[in-house]
């Protein structure tokens, strides 16, 4: 196993290297910084969470990730600075030397925006932010380049060019830096997933019929937690007759004898995410869910096989079916079925693999990214459906695998518990109903 896709404890130790976190930061602005200067921009303005933590290392939570109220700048001749809730910039001043330097105004700074309209429209917030920006765009000799910003709050953007500022798109900047992931940043993804196959573990212990959707959802999370994710973002539990058309949310329906079951499991450590899918059937599993899911893993493993520096991410999805093959009318409607996408701060980066966009504009696939791939395919009794998501790493010749829990054969849980005259139930069966007719009982 390289280095990179090591785990490692996650404290500190005097006796063994681990993640270097400086390094870290380091090569994540250097990233950031040599795409601005390939660019046409002067400078990136950040109000997304992620850009931000990616420009300047600070994080105060998640609470906040949906106010876009903190923001951050980089100019071309400048280093990073961050303006946020005055407590929180009081705290980056003492804790994150790398916002300091030791003389002048510090790099962290109290500042905030117009808290997605909350504030009153007359208290001049929106113009207090753009006169913060151009003051240091003049500073650095950068008042007639253009400025790229991520996101934007439209009182801000009307702010910024009252005041003379040229505001462009910046989101490509960011998205390019992050599209190749440092050996730190995927060591962090690694444990990231390792966590989730801890989850997945307990997950397969407590599935049985008489849980709940949501009962899962609590398991997970608190699995998470106490390994130590920062942000359980979302636990995609789906069941029965609620597989197909997939919902994309939990609901608290009660599991049933021969359900199918799948989850998507979303959660942050040290920032970086999880997309990780994985399907069950409970208690027993029908012919015809063992077929979808069979379908399911041999177009993952095509993808996977085909996947190394130098091939496109049209080469991926042509290995895909259509969406009129399982049952869509075009690829919008199936849109995120037979899907690929990074995966780093955040979900979904560079590079998107879907038939809707790469097979017109292909993407090509390096070394160091990391990203998921995600199958699905219904079942022929119009009620389930089997959904299979890898993360995996671009290696020099190939790719790693780093979603570890067992995904190759449909698992059935809560099946070691049924016992019949003969011995082990079968676990491969049709729904009781049809094994009391003269044609289940095959008479």
């Amino acid at each position: 196993m390289s280095s990179a896709t090591a785990t490692s404890g996650t404290m500190a130790v005097d006796w063994e290297q681990r993640v270097d976190f400086d390094r870290l930061r380091r090569g994540r602005l250097d990233r950031l910084r040599a795409q601005l200067e390939r660019s046409e921009l002067g400078a990136v303005l950040a109000f997304d969470f992620s850009n931000i933590r990616y420009m300047t290392a600070t994080h105060i939570g998640t609470w906040a990730m949906d106010k876009l109220i903190r923001f951050s700048l980089l100019t071309r001749t400048g280093k990073p600075i961050s303006w946020d809730f005055g407590s929180a910039a009081r705290h980056h001043q003492l804790h994150n030397p790398w916002l300091m330097d030791g003389e002048g105004e510090p790099r962290a700074r109290a500042g905030i925006s117009t808290l997605r309209g909350a504030f009153h429209p007359d208290a001049g917030i929106a113009r207090e932010v753009a006169a913060k920006i151009k003051r240091e765009l003049d500073a650095h000799g950068l008042s007639g380049e253009p400025l790229g910003i991520d996101v934007v709050e439209p009182p801000v953007l009307f702010a910024l060019q009252e005041a003379g500022i040229n505001v462009v798109d910046g989101q490509q900047v960011f998205m390019e830096a992050r599209r190749i992931k440092t050996p730190e940043e995927i060591t962090l993804l690694t444990h990231a997933a390792a966590m989730v196959d801890a989850a997945y573990e307990d997950l397969y212990d407590f599935l049985r019929p008489g849980v709940r959707e949501n009962e899962t959802v609590g398991l997970v999370a608190k699995k998470l937690y106490d390994l130590g994710s920062e942000y359980v973002e979302g636990v995609n539990a789906i069941s029965g007759e609620r597989c197909s058309p997939h919902p994309h949310v939990y609901s608290d329906r009660l599991i049933r004898p021969g359900d199918p079951a799948f989850f998507d499991i979303l959660h942050s450590f040290n920032g970086y995410r999880t997309c990780y899918y994985r399907t069950f059937a409970v208690g027993s599993a029908s012919v015809a869910q063992r077929d979808a899911y069979t379908r399911a893993r041999e177009y993952m493993d095509l993808a996977i096989a085909a996947v190394k520096p130098g091939v496109t991410t049209a080469d991926i999805v042509r290995l895909w079916p259509t969406a009129t093959e399982f049952g869509f009318a075009d690829e919008e409607a199936a849109f995120g079925l037979q899907y690929g996408h990074g995966v780093g701060l955040s979900i979904w980066e560079k590079p998107i693999f879907s038939r809707l966009v790469s097979l017109d504009h292909p993407e090509t696939i390096e070394e160091g990214m990391v990203f998921a791939l995600e199958t699905y395919w219904p079942s022929a009794d119009g009620v389930g459906a089997a959904r299979i998501e890898e993360e995996v790493v671009v290696t020099a010749d190939g790719c790693e695998v780093i979603t570890k829990f067992p995904a190759e054969q449909l698992l059935v849980a809560g099946g070691r518990r049924y016992y019949t005259v003969d011995g082990p139930m079968n676990l491969l069966r049709e729904a009781q109903s049809h094994l009391n007719t003269t044609a289940g009982r095959g008479e």
